[in-house]
């Protein structure tokens, strides 16, 4: 098997909803999750592993930097959008990877119209951005366990 480009799973809002337009035509289930994922660890590629393994098509969307500096203050985040993008981009699990500068991704779920919502274990089913929109068209919401131990604020703090 052939592993592809990180490069070419970067893309665009309007390129990734044409291309997941074709998808649909052919029933492949489509995943969505977001997040920072600004350093990545043991937790984060166990759980895109499980989001992937609920459908065809695993996208990740990402806050951009100026999202992530109002969600989790002026030291965040430690990699450049485009790099976290690319890093995430080189992982098997991952099929597309695009960001949002918003401070939820409401706006992408309501354009790409994933068939599965997926949050880590901190979100209720009731607490996921989107999670209306997707139950509404028939989709699935999902809340994905951690893996116990692992967070960038957690590492951060013991690197300090």
């Amino acid at each position: 098997m052939t592993s592809r480009d990180p490069r070419t799973k970067v893309k665009s809002v309007s390129a990734l909803k044409r291309i997941l337009a074709k998808s649909k035509t052919s029933k492949r289930k489509i995943v969505f999750t977001n997040g920072v994922f600004d350093l990545l660890h043991k937790g984060h590629i166990t759980y895109l592993h499980q989001a992937r393994k609920l459908g065809a098509i695993l996208v990740v969307a990402l806050n951009e930097d100026d999202s992530v500096r109002r969600l989790k203050g002026p030291t965040r985040p430690l990699n450049l959008v485009a790099d976290r993008m690319l890093t995430l981009a080189g992982l098997e699990s991952v099929d597309y990877v695009t960001s949002f500068s918003e401070d939820t991704p409401l706006e992408i779920i309501r354009l790409l119209k994933p068939d599965v919502l997926v949050k880590g274990g901190d979100y209720r089913i009731d607490q996921i951005v989107g999670a209306d929109d997707v139950l509404e068209r028939g989709g699935k919401v999902k809340s994905l366990p951690f893996v116990d131990g692992y967070s960038t604020t957690k590492t951060l703090a013991r690197a300090k």
